[in-house]
């Protein structure tokens, strides 16, 4: 069964869907707002995603555990023709996968979680405003000073899915979204930090809690991925009613010489 490239979203939303928390990130990427910038690749029921809107293109796959061999063979065909140097997000497995033709670099295990128990977010007092374009400058700045390196595009402001908290006029808190979906119902959560001289005080907790009230009404799935040596921020989202459900690799890919 050769690998296909897939150009039907209501093919790929009914495949993806099958695990809408493990695929959350891809579901959102069938939205107008992403999808001129995706190519997806098909082998039977599986899927991989090329995300081409960053500067290093990236590569989603992911599979349950009993499904991780079929996705393998889907990946060991596709990995000759993807680009030189990527960025992956791969099920546990596929690294060994992947290392036949790339060096990998920078490799992390994640966890991915979803929000459980929303009821313990209402132990939690939301905190912020909505932030929009107009706040941009004073993002980027929090960015640089308390997360250098994230990944943020601002046209996620366009979703108006980010919260934000201020202290004497300076921004010090924000919790966005990297996909949102009222279409497909999910969302992921992403570009959550504090300034480091307010850490240790809750913001984090109080907007991520007012970030997923506003999610509420438009999704059913709130998910996120955080790496799994950040143990506070583990505890953190444990706390506020999140769960782990799957793990997967972050890592940088270089095609062998």
């Amino acid at each position: 069964m050769p690998v296909r490239a897939e150009h039907d979203r209501s093919v790929l939303a009914g495949l993806l869907s099958r695990d809408p928390v493990l695929h959350a990130y891809q579901l959102g990427d069938l939205d107008d707002f992403f999808w001129p910038f995706t190519s997806w690749f098909r082998r039977g029921d599986e899927v991989a995603l090329l995300y081409h809107g960053v500067d290093l293109p990236t590569l989603l796959a992911f599979a349950a555990p009993e499904r991780t061999g079929e996705l393998a063979e889907l990946v060991t065909e596709l990995a000759p023709v993807l680009p030189a140097r990527l960025w992956a997000h791969l099920s546990p497995g596929l690294d060994a996968t992947v290392a036949r033709w790339y060096e990998l670099s920078d490799a992390a295990a994640h966890h991915r979680m979803a929000l459980t128990d929303p009821a313990r977010l209402a132990r939690t007092g939301p905190l912020g405003r909505r932030l929009d374009r107009g706040d941009l400058p004073a993002l980027r700045h929090l960015y640089a000073t308390a997360y250098p390196g994230n990944w943020f595009d601002p046209r996620m402001l366009d979703t108006g899915q980010y919260v934000g908290v201020e202290d004497g006029g300076e921004l010090m808190a924000v919790a966005g979204v990297h996909v949102w979906s009222p279409t497909w119902r999910v969302a992921a959560l992403g570009n959550v930090t504090t300034h480091p001289r307010l850490r240790g005080r809750g913001l984090a907790a109080g907007v991520v809690a007012a970030l997923c009230a506003r999610l509420a009404d438009t999704v059913d799935h709130v998910t996120l991925n955080v790496r799994a040596d950040n143990t506070a921020a583990v505890r953190l989202y444990e706390r506020l009613g999140f769960t782990r459900v799957a793990e997967f690799t972050e890592c940088g890919l270089r095609r062998r010489p």
